[in-house]
C-alpha cells in the first residue's frame, strides 16, 4: 500500500485494481484517465493494492503488473501430491485444470508449493505471489497453502483480478471457532455441511458440536443406543462431516458436557440421577459419588474419541446444580460424604466436582486429547485443583463466585474466549440475552476481552488462544436452520478479522459489510 495516496480506479482486464493517484473515484467504476507515468515501449501498469478479503490480510507487498484471472486452459499444479485435496477444490472452484504434480511452469499457471515459508514460517502461514501471470502459494504446510487458495479464491471472485505483488499473511490466534448447540436445536447434515465450507472461506479452524444436553443426546451410539434421542445424526453423516472439514482444515471438537446438561442420558439411566437431601431427582445433574455413572460417561468418551480424531475435547464442566446452591453439603448430604471419604476431613463437593473433571480429563488424555471445559466447572479453594492442562472455555463472569479471567490467567492456564456479551447467539434471546451483530465483534471487540467489555491486560495475549463463537439452542423454535445461518454470517465474518488481526481493522464497518455481501 502506498501511504497517503489517494485512490484512482484503472480497469485491468476485466478486473478492478485501486491505485495511487491525484484523484479518486468509487470502487467499482472505471477510470479514463492514463496514469502518469514515464513513456516505455512496454505496456506501463499502476502500483497494486492489496486484495480485499475477508479477514484481511496482513501485508502485501505491491507491484507493478497486470494481475492474475483465472482463464480457461489455465492450470492449478502441485508440488507434493500430498496437495492434491487443495489443488482440485481450487481447480473446481475457478473452473481451472487441476494438473496434480508438475515441474514445469506455464502462463495462467496457479502453483501450490508445501516446504516453502510464510511470514512466520507456522503451519498457517502462507506467501501468495502474483508475478508474471502465474501464482504461487508456498507455506510450511498444507494448511498454510489452503488458506492461501481462501485469500486467491476471495482476490478474484466476482470477475475481480489477483493483484500483483506478495501476501504474506499468519493468524494472530491459533483457535478460531463455531460452536453449535446441535442439542437443543437438531441441524441437518448438509446445513452443518455448509457451514463448514462457510467456515473454510473464512480460514475458521474448528466447529464445535455440543451433541448430548437436558433436552436431546444427537449422534448415535454403539454403546449406549438407549441414551440416543429419535432426531439423530447418525455415525456415517458424522464422518462425512468431520472428512468434509478435514479437508478444510477444520477440527471438529465434540462436547459431551457433564456432570450437568446430562438429562437426555438420565432419562434412559434415572438410577443414576442425582437426588437432594429429600430425595428429590436434580434435572440434568448426574451423582457423582457413583463410580456407575463415572462409567457410562467414560464409556462414551471413548466411543466417540473413535468418531472425532482432532487432538481437542471439550469436557463441560458448567453448572452443575449441587454447586449452584449456598450450602452444598447440607443440601447434598451423600456428596458431601463421597467427597470427605475420598479426599479427606476437609473436603467438599467442589472437591469431588473437581476430581470429576479431572478424572474425565483423564480419559480423553488418554486418547491423546487436549481438555477444555467452561470456566464456572473450575472452582475456588478446593482441596483438589483442576488439571493443569485443562483449557478454560471462558463464557460468562455472572455466575455466583465466577473468577475474573485474569486469576486463570495468572495461573498460567490457557483460555479460550467465549465472552458472552459479544459471541453468544442465544435462539429467542432468553433472560439478558441479545443476538450479536457483526458491527459490535468488528468495533468493539478483540480476543482479549473475555469477560465484558474489558481487555485483559496485553502480557497475556499469548495465554489467549482465540476464540469460539457459540450458537445456542434454548428457545429452539425461535428461529429456522435458515434464519440462523444468516443470523450467524456477518457475525462470524467479524469475528474472524479480529482473531486473524486484532487490531483495528483498516476498512469502515460500512466498508467492510458492503465486502461480505460482495464476496457471498
Amino acid at each position: 500500500m502506498v501511504a497517503g495516496a489517494a485512490l484512482v480506479a484503472v480497469g485491468v482486464g476485466a478486473g478492478i485494481w485501486l491505485v495511487g493517484g491525484d484523484g479518486a473515484e468509487p470502487e467499482g467504476s472505471r477510470s479514463t484517465r492514463s496514469p502518469e507515468v514515464t513513456p516505455s515501449p512496454e505496456r506501463s501498469y499502476p502500483l497494486s493494492e492489496e486484495p480485499r478479503t475477508i479477514p484481511a490480510v496482513r501485508r502485501h507487498e505491491p507491484a507493478r503488473g497486470p494481475g492474475w484471472r483465472p482463464r480457461t486452459g489455465a492450470r492449478v499444479v502441485v508440488n507434493d501430491d500430498a496437495l492434491a485435496d487443495e489443488g482440485r477444490l481450487l481447480a473446481d472452484e475457478l473452473e481451472l485444470d487441476y494438473a496434480g504434480r508438475r515441474d514445469d511452469r506455464r502462463d495462467g499457471d496457479v502453483r501450490l508449493e508445501v516446504g516453502g515459508g510464510g511470514e512466520d514460517d507456522g503451519p498457517e502461514s502462507y506467501t501468495l505471489t502474483v508475478r508474471d501471470g502465474r501464482v504461487t502459494i508456498s507455506a510450511a504446510a498444507d494448511a498454510g497453502v489452503f488458506y492461501g487458495t481462501r485469500t486467491l479464491k476471495q482476490a478474484v471472485s466476482g470477475g475481480a483480478t489477483a493483484p500483483e505483488g506478495v501476501v504474506t499473511d499468519a493468524p494472530a490466534k491459533p483457535r478460531r471457532g463455531l460452536m453449535l448447540d446441535i442439542a437443543r436445536k437438531p441441524y441437518p447434515a448438509d446445513w452443518i455441511e455448509d457451514r463448514v465450507r462457510e467456515l473454510g472461506d473464512l480460514k475458521f479452524n474448528e466447529l464445535g458440536l455440543h451433541f448430548s444436553d437436558d433436552q436431546g443426546f444427537r449422534i448415535a451410539s454403539e454403546t449406549h443406543p438407549e441414551v440416543v434421542s429419535r432426531d439423530h445424526l447418525t455415525k456415517e453423516q458424522v464422518e462425512r462431516i468431520v472428512d468434509l472439514a478435514a479437508e478444510r482444515h477444520i477440527e471438529i471438537v465434540p462436547e459431551l458436557d457433564s456432570p450437568g446438561h446430562l438429562g437426555a442420558v438420565l432419562d434412559a439411566h434415572p438410577d443414576l440421577r442425582l437426588l437432594d437431601a429429600q430425595g428429590a431427582p436434580v434435572r440434568g445433574a448426574i451423582d457423582i459419588s457413583l463410580p456407575e455413572s463415572a462409567a457410562l460417561v467414560d464409556e462414551l468418551l471413548d466411543e466417540y474419541a473413535s468418531l472425532f480424531p482432532g487432538p481437542h475435547w471439550h469436557l463441560g464442566g458448567d453448572e452443575y446444580q449441587a454447586l449452584t446452591v449456598s450450602d452444598p453439603e447440607t443440601a447434598y448430604p451423600r456428596l458431601a460424604a463421597a467427597a470427605r471419604e475420598r479426599y479427606g476431613a476437609g473436603a467438599g463437593v467442589a472437591d469431588l466436582a473437581t476430581g470429576w473433571l479431572d478424572d474425565r480429563a483423564a480419559t480423553v488424555r488418554a486418547r491423546d486429547r487436549v481438555p477444555r471445559a467452561w470456566n464456572d466447572g473450575f472452582y475456588r479453594d478446593t482441596e483438589v485443583p483442576a488439571a493443569s492442562d485443562i483449557r478454560v472455555a471462558y463464557w460468562t463472569g455472572k455466575e455466583i463466585g465466577a473468577r475474573q479471567p485474569e486469576e486463570y490467567l495468572d495461573d498460567g492456564r490457557d483460555v479460550v474466549n467465549y465472552n458472552d456479551e459479544f459471541l453468544y447467539y442465544v435462539l429467542g434471546e432468553p433472560q439478558t440475552f441479545v443476538y450479536p451483530t457483526g458491527r459490535r465483534i468488528y468495533e468493539g471487540w478483540t480476543p482479549r476481552v473475555l469477560r465484558g467489555t474489558e481487555e485483559v491486560p496485553a502480557r497475556h495475549d499469548d495465554r489467549v488462544l482465540g476464540a469460539v463463537f457459540a450458537v445456542w439452542g434454548d428457545i429452539p423454535d425461535a428461529q429456522t436452520a435458515d434464519e440462523v445461518a444468516e443470523g450467524i454470517r456477518l457475525p462470524l465474518a467479524a469475528t474472524v478479522q479480529k482473531l486473524w488481526d486484532p487490531d483495528t481493522p483498516r476498512l469502515s464497518w460500512d466498508d467492510f459489510r458492503a465486502l461480505a455481501e460482495r464476496l457471498g
